[in-house]
Parts: C-alpha cells; structure tokens; sequence
C-alpha cells in the first residue's frame, strides 16, 4: 500500500459547525486546507476514505476533517498527495498558505493547526508548500474532485 502526506482543499461560506471536542468553530467563507497524514497501514486509503466520506456523508466522525467532510456546507474540492516514508506532515503544515484553525487536526503533534483558511482557491500554493516540503512537481499528484 502506498504511502504519504495528503491536502485536501475545501470551500465553504460563512458557517460555525461542532467539532467534536474542540466545540462551536466558525469559519469565515472561502477554502480551507487540511494538512495529513497516510503513512498509517492503509496509506492512501486514507484520502480516498475522505473523499467517500465527503460523497456520501455516511459514516461517523473519526477525526476532525471528518466533521467538515460530513457537513452539507463544506464542499471538497481538491487533494493533493505525495509518497513518503518520512514524518513530513508537521512541516508541510507549517508551510501552508493561510491563517491557522487553531487546535484543528493536531491533537498528536505540537503544530498550531493541521487546517488552514484562505480567501482564494489555494491550490497553486498548496502545491508550493509540496515542493518547499522537498517534493519535486512529478511527486506531487493533485485530484480535483467538485
């Protein structure tokens, strides 16, 4: 099974939706980027269970993106991946584009957030912070999904 770092690119409009623990959020309208890990037994099967998820809307929560995937304003719309072998989620987190969902997707780690708000369609820098992180463009596989 292969494995890696992920991104999936989301869009939303003005909303505040429960987050598990974290509580009430809102997020303002715009995209968001969220920043993990496949480097678990499934690999990839991971992301392809996010974008399951977001289709369907038919499974439980498991993590926090799971709770914006679930929800009917958030749309996903894009991911982008890369084999690796090595922990390099916390430093692509830290070399995305935008303002931090503080407490978001990084429970395990100390980063300040795994989830990302941007005015603007972030693809283009998302893919950026892959070749900051070491990746090379042919390494970097990007899916547009809506």
């Amino acid at each position: 099974m292969k494995k890696g770092i992920y991104c999936l690119i989301l869009s939303n409009p003005d909303c505040s939706i429960k987050v598990g623990a974290l509580g009430e959020i809102s997020f303002r309208p715009g995209y968001h980027i969220y920043v993990g890990s496949a480097r678990g037994a499934g690999g990839f099967a991971r992301v392809r269970r996010h974008i399951q998820l977001a289709k369907h809307k038919n499974k439980a929560p498991r993590w926090h993106i799971d709770y914006l995937l679930l929800n009917e304003q958030f749309s996903l719309r894009d991911t982008i991946c890369a084999e690796t072998t090595l922990n390099l989620e916390c430093m692509l987190a830290r070399l995305m584009p935008g303002e931090p969902v503080t407490g978001f997707g990084c429970t395990d780690c100390n980063c300040t957030s795994h989830l990302f708000f941007c005015p603007q369609n972030p693809q283009t820098a998302a893919k950026e912070a892959f070749n900051k992180a070491g990746f090379e463009k042919d390494q970097v596989n990007s899916h547009h999904i809506a």
